[in-house]
């Protein structure tokens, strides 16, 4: 006795639908390589700055370094809270979730918010103080101990 196959149905999406899909990928790649380039640029600032405190022995500069090291704590996090709200709307359009009904070629990512659409939350992920606190703590470290 041969056993049914169980057959899905996949939503069949229209060319204009599958464009929309694109267009809504490419601005989450975006902001994914948008928020890259924030930690790399702030390993980079924080790192000249500690090369100048290491040839002057000017505390001052590790304490300078920190400013920097939240504007792109703060850079990053928006870029992630771009891209979360993003990918809200890809969800929406590809029918994965349904929170919102989203008009083809329309990204209102402003229809996103609370939950993990919020800044502060996005602010305070694993992914993104992870990186910040420490670096923001071994500053203050040089800046008080050293």
């Amino acid at each position: 006795m041969a056993a049914k196959k169980k057959t899905e149905t996949k939503a069949e999406f229209s060319p204009e639908q599958i464009k929309h899909l694109e267009f809504i990928q490419g601005v989450i790649t975006r902001m994914g390589t948008n928020s890259f380039q924030m930690k790399g640029w702030m390993v980079v600032i924080v790192s000249a700055l500690l090369a100048i405190y290491a040839d002057k022995q000017n505390p001052l500069y590790a304490i300078f370094a920190v400013l920097p090291t939240v504007i792109f704590w703060c850079l990053d996090a928006y870029y992630l809270w771009q891209e979360r709200k993003f990918r809200g709307v890809y969800n929406d359009v590809a029918g994965i979730t349904k929170i919102n009904k989203v008009e083809l070629f329309s990204m209102p990512v402003h229809l996103y918010k609370g939950g993990k659409y919020n800044f502060w939350k996005v602010l305070f992920s694993i992914t993104i103080w992870t990186l910040y606190i420490p670096v923001i703590a071994v500053l203050l470290v040089i800046y008080f101990f050293l």
